[in-house]
Order: C-alpha cells, then structure tokens, then sequence
C-alpha cells in the first residue's frame, strides 16, 4: 500500500480540491491512504476534511492541536501510515497530485535496486513569484555546496520513500528540507524526478523568505554536524561459538 501525507495548515479553500485530484489522479495506484495531518488550522480545515471523509474511505485525518510545523505534521504522518512506501506533497494544492504516480513509479518497478530509499520531486517551470524562487535559488545553491546532497531542489514538497528509513532518521523541526542529505547519510539511495509546479489557488502562504533564511542557515550548519559525525563502521564478530 502506499500512503499519501499532506500538511495542511489554515487550507480550507484547497482541501477538497486536493483530495479529488488524488482521488482521480491516483485510482490505479489502488489500495492507497491519504493522510491529512492538520497542523493546528482554526479556519475550519479539519470540518471540511471530515465531511469529505463520508465519500472517500481511504481518507483519514490526524489533528495538531497546535500548530507544530510540516516536518512535524510528516513525521506524524508517517508514524500513523499503513503504508511501505510514503509519498508527501504540500496541502496548498501548489503540487499537483498527478505527479504522485512518477514519484512513487521507481519503487514499483521489479528491477529496483533495495538500496532506494527516497525519490525527490524537483520542480521545473516553478510559479512563484520572483523573490520566492531567487531565495530558494540562493538557499538551494548554498546547501548543495555544504551538503553535497546532489539535488537542485530539496524545497519541493514532492517526495516518496521508504517508511521504515525515514523514521530511522534523526527527527528534529524543518528535517523536511533536508531529506536528501539525511537519506544519503545512512547510505540511501537517492532518484530524482522532474515535476510541475503551479501557483496557489486560494489561502496564504505560511512561510516569508527572510523566516525561511534565518531558520535555514541555523539548521544548515545543524545538518553538516550530523553528517559529519556519523559512524560508518560496522562491528565485527571476533571468535565464534566453538
């Protein structure tokens, strides 16, 4: 099975919208879940995600009830799936479900290799404004040189991988931009995939670009620490049992 996980945060407007597409862009993926994790909204996100659940039973729903951010909202996602393989998109409705069936495509395939831990959605022909994708520009070019992750594009919110390796890694808040780098650091693994973008529909925006700098830089330099001081060495049996 695999289970699809979106935060929403303050998403009413865009709720329905979302589950439909998935519903319609991923039948032949079935059985699949999807799980809303709503972070804390208090504009009625989680009433509309409740109605929706009456037509669709593979939705499911789990509530913050404060807002605790999206790495949060998919680690507790991911926690409550039922799934092997996760896929994640963000809830504004700006990644478009038809991309799901790509991500998820190369851990389906019979010949994959065992060592694939995460495929990561990379967005071309992104629309956002300019400032938004100068400073993910910025911020993308400065963590591939500290990390040497090999991905363009860790701010897409386009991402599937294994259960099991995602919840072996070391969980702390805003891990979600750094899944490359932590998936390669045990030894995953990595695909990319190419993926469209589209602009917001309705609602706001949570993030601002000059928030998004000063808690990236501090958890940049956080993440290169933890790189650097993982143990690669495997014991070794000494003797036998006679």
């Amino acid at each position: 099975m695999i289970s699809i996980i979106a935060p929403m945060k303050n998403e009413a407007q865009n709720v329905e919208g979302l589950v439909r597409e998935i519903a319609e862009s991923c039948a032949s993926l079935a059985p699949f879940e999807v799980i809303l994790v709503d972070d804390g909204s208090d504009d009625g996100t989680g009433e509309v995600i409740a109605t929706l659940q009456t037509e669709f039973p593979w939705l499911r729903q789990l509530r913050h009830p404060q807002s605790a951010g999206q790495s949060a909202a998919v680690h507790s996602g991911t926690r409550a799936a039922r799934g092997d393989i996760i896929c994640t998109l963000d809830g504004d409705g700006q990644n478009p479900p038809h991309e799901i069936s790509n991500l998820v495509a190369p851990f389906l395939q019979a010949e994959r290799s065992a060592s694939l831990g995460l495929v990561a959605g990379q967005r071309v022909d992104r629309d956002d404004t300019w400032s938004r994708r100068f400073a993910s520009q910025m911020a993308n070019g400065l963590r591939g040189w500290l990390l040497n992750d090999g991905t363009r594009d860790t701010g897409c919110g386009l991402k599937a991988f294994r259960r099991d390796a995602f919840l072996a890694l070391p969980y702390f808040n805003h891990m979600h931009r750094y899944l490359p780098a932590l998936f390669k650091r045990d030894g995953w693994e990595i695909a990319h995939v190419d993926v469209t973008h589209r602009a917001r529909e309705a609602g706001n925006s949570k993030y601002s670009n000059l928030g998004r700098a000063l808690v990236g830089l501090y958890d940049l330099f956080g993440v290169a620490w933890l790189i650097r001081r993982r143990k690669t060495q495997s014991p070794t049996e000494i003797g036998g049992a006679g």
